[in-house]
Formats: structure tokens, C-alpha cells, sequence
């Protein structure tokens, strides 16, 4: 069993152990990284509070926020990290990437620079995190078609040659947020089933299960009489 196996059945024996009321059944540790002002903090109060504020006011260091969802039976706490893209904050944000299971790498449309800088930050998520950590690369703003420098092309092949998920995203139109959180989270799950022993469907139900923001509807007991 890998380091994503043993992960998943240690955080699976802690919340089963908490009794029936647990906070979760795994925990997910995830980094939104890239060039400052590209949109991260955004993106992630779009997610978590569903909330979007032009107001540009750039993240000191690091932060985070906590979202639960759910696939089919499991409870998944995400810990999603809003990192600094400043190059005075790399070393304190590099020391975040270490434990993390998921990254999602954005830049601009609008800025050709934050763009050119993808590879650099992927190099820096090989260097500082975990050999199986999942990757969706996001091409922010898509909303703001009019200034546009970086096609959908472009994004869509460095991906490709970079093995990561693609998706152009708007937290300000609320386009592909909840998607790219979704497909970052299937696809760390997909590690974890193929990581631990035994049946692969135990880690997080069937494959197609979809991931939602409610939880499960209790079993009502069935009527024998």
C-alpha cells in the first residue's frame, strides 16, 4: 500500500472510530497556486461561499478554507489552501505543498506572463509535494473574452503535455468552479481506490458516483409486518 492507501485507511479508521457522528471519513488536503492576481483567492470564495467580490486585495502568505461534500456514502472534508503568488512568499507557500493530494494550478487569460509561468509552478509541485499528487490546470477569467491573450487551445495542450485536467474557468460568471473542485476530487479519489487493498469501491463507492454538497438521505427501516 502506497502513501495515498495508507492515508485513506488511517483517516477511514479515525472517523469510523469517532462513532456514528464523525466529521469525516477522509480529508483532503488541496493548494490553489499560480502567479499573484490570476484569481485564486476568488476562485475559492466562489467555491466554498459561493460569493465573488471585485475588490483585489492580494493574499499575505497563505490561508484556507474548509468545504464538506459528499460521494455516495463517504463524507470528504476538503482543507483548501489559498497560496500567496508573490515570489517573496514562495518559501512560506512551498512548505504547504508537502501532504497535499490535489492542486489546482491557475492562470490568466488576460496575462500572457501567468501563463508562461505554468511550468515553473509545475515544476515547484513536483519538487516540494507528493509523486502522486493530482493536478487540474485552470485558465481563470474566462469571462473577460474581450482581452483575451491566451487561447483555449494553448491551455488545453499545455495541459496535455503536462498530464494535467483542464478547465477555463470565471469565478465572477461562477463558471467550471464547481467542476474543476469536482474533477480534482474524483481524481484523487481514483488514486486512492487504486491504491488500497481489497475492493476499490470500499474508499469511495461506485465510480460513478457523483459528488454533492448534501449528505446522503437517511435509510428508512423497512416494515416487515
Amino acid at each position: 500500500m502506497d502513501l495515498y492507501g495508507k492515508m485513506a485507511a488511517t483517516q477511514d479508521v479515525r472517523g469510523k472510530a469517532e462513532g456514528g457522528d464523525q466529521n469525516f471519513d477522509y480529508m483532503f488536503k488541496l493548494l490553489i497556486i499560480g502567479n499573484s492576481s490570476v484569481g485564486k483567492t476568488s476562485f475559492l470564495f466562489r467555491y466554498a461561499d459561493d460569493a465573488f467580490t471585485s475588490a483585489f486585495v492580494s493574499t499575505v502568505g497563505i490561508d484556507f478554507k474548509v468545504k464538506t461534500v459528499y460521494k455516495n456514502d463517504k463524507r470528504i472534508k476538503l482543507q483548501i489552501w489559498d497560496t500567496a503568488g508573490q515570489e517573496r512568499y514562495r518559501t512560506i507557500t512551498t512548505a504547504y505543498y508537502r501532504g497535499a493530494m490535489g492542486f489546482i494550478l491557475m492562470y490568466d487569460i488576460t496575462n500572457e506572463e501567468s501563463f508562461g509561468a505554468v511550468q515553473d509552478w509545475s515544476t515547484q509541485i513536483k519538487t516540494y509535494s507528493w509523486d502522486n499528487a493530482q493536478v487540474v490546470l485552470a485558465g481563470n477569467k474566462c469571462d473577460m473574452e474581450e482581452e483575451r491573450v491566451v487561447s483555449v487551445d494553448s491551455g488545453r495542450l499545455l495541459a496535455e503535455q503536462l498530464g494535467f485536467e483542464f478547465f477555463e474557468t470565471s469565478a465572477k460568471d461562477n463558471i467550471n468552479v464547481k467542476q474543476t473542485f469536482e474533477r480534482l476530487v474524483d481524481l484523487i479519489c481514483d488514486k486512492m481506490s487504486d491504491s488500497m487493498d481489497g475492493d476499490p469501491a470500499a474508499t469511495t463507492g461506485a465510480p460513478t458516483a457523483k459528488l454533492t454538497d448534501s449528505a446522503p438521505p437517511l435509510q428508512q427501516p423497512s416494515c416487515n409486518c
